[in-house]
């Protein structure tokens, strides 16, 4: 018997027909008990691939089939492969939970599972040709970052770090077609770019603090993706070296989305250029007039939800970490702000992303609220996940 925790990522259930296993094949059983009494519905399950080995005897995790036992519909699932070493790490699938509800799973093996273009609900790519973006999306929200070349563009040359957000109404991706037709500021029924994060954090952008201020890093120099759906975007963008007060350091910012959900989880790896010493960075949304700023450190939490130009509704971003590093919630000219500490490995995870009152999920800053309330309970309790032969 093999138990693990599932850590939270609201998702987006999918089925597909059923395929039959191979005759013979051994198979194994996935049971996920959701320890607290909310509802957990688009769960994103992970399931180590060195006990999906072991158990069902196979080597491409793409072979493995996942099987509801309450529907006995077979479910969407993506092999993942974290650190691009050509093997897969993981198999993620995912499933709705009602209140302290357990739920079980068949795994057995089979033709390679190939997903059609109708089922991807995640996607990511380094946009050269927008003068190094790089934009992600699932079937809720979208986002760029940018790279060295918009640094020096002739027409408009910026240099931020910041994180921008693209409002969708629509649960398709949306990335190329508006890439490709150029006119993604204004609403044609989808959505649009009505955000402005310019050199502030934007929504969900972080920096190093030092001293009382912030030294957030220029644009990205290089991106390397390492899973692009149909269910989970995992990508890294690298930022060389700058000076944060004194402080020489450098950053691999890996960033995780998953189909169905609103916020991104952002892991910061930094490397110090000199004497090692404590580090503390802040997560930013950018300050905007009209905005209503609510903070919490007991659920470790930053919530804006302010007007749009031309009309455009509300828009609600958030910040969520680990109550146990916050320093302080502050502000500095561009950006409210939650400080923390970085811990000692250099690695700092938090969560950040958005809502559009528009979307049809959130009309309300009090829904918006809710969410962010419901998402840091579940990332308090991780699901329980026992995977047995059978």
């Amino acid at each position: 018997m093999i138990r693990m925790g599932a850590a939270f990522l609201i998702g987006f259930s999918l089925v597909l027909p059923a395929t039959s296993a191979v005759p013979g094949s051994p198979g194994a059983e996935v049971t996920v008990r959701n320890a607290i009494n909310l509802p957990r519905p688009g769960e994103t399950i992970v399931l180590r691939a060195a006990d999906l080995r072991r158990l069902l005897s196979v080597d491409d995790l793409r072979r493995v089939h996942v099987l509801d036992q309450r529907s006995g519909h077979e479910l969407l699932a993506q092999a993942v492969d974290t650190n691009d070493d050509g093997q897969f790490e993981e198999l993620i699938y995912q499933t709705d939970l009602g209140p302290l509800e357990t739920r079980k799973f068949h795994l057995t093996t089979g033709e390679r599972q190939v997903a059609s273009r109708e089922d991807f609900k995640a996607y990511a790519r380094f946009v050269q040709e927008r003068r190094d973006d790089f934009a992600w999306e699932n079937d809720r929200i979208a986002h760029r970052m940018y790279g060295a070349a918009l640094e020096t563009w002739a027409q408009e040359p910026l240099t931020s770090s910041a994180v921008d957000v693209w409002c969708k109404r629509v649960r398709r991706l949306v990335i190329n077609d508006w890439y490709m037709v150029d006119d993604y500021h204004r609403d044609h029924g989808e959505g649009a770019d009505f955000y402005s994060a310019g050199t502030s954090r934007g929504c969900g952008g972080n920096g190093l603090w030092v001293a009382g201020r912030l030294y957030p890093s220029a644009n990205f120099r290089g991106s390397h993706v390492f899973a692009n759906g149909p269910l989970r975007v995992l990508f890294e963008l690298t930022y060389d070296t700058w000076d944060a007060g004194g402080i020489r350091v450098s950053e691999i910012k890996r960033i995780t989305l998953d189909a169905g959900q609103n916020l991104n989880r952002f892991e910061s790896r930094y490397t110090i250029h000199g004497e090692p010493q404590q580090l503390a960075h802040a997560i930013g949304i950018k300050k905007n007039a009209g905005s209503a700023i609510s903070f919490s450190r007991e659920r470790g939490s930053l919530r804006t939800w302010e007007p749009l130009k031309d009309d455009a509704g509300q828009l609600g971003c958030g910040v969520l970490i680990n109550p146990a590093e916050i320093v302080e919630f502050t502000e500095d000219k561009g950006n409210s702000l939650v400080v923390a500490r970085v811990p000692p490995e250099m690695s700092a995870v938090y969560y950040a992303g958005f809502s559009w009152s528009k979307s049809g999920d959130f009309p309300s800053v009090e829904d918006w609220e809710r969410y962010l309330l419901q998402y840091a309970a579940r990332l308090r309790s991780p699901l329980e996940v026992t995977v047995t032969a059978r």
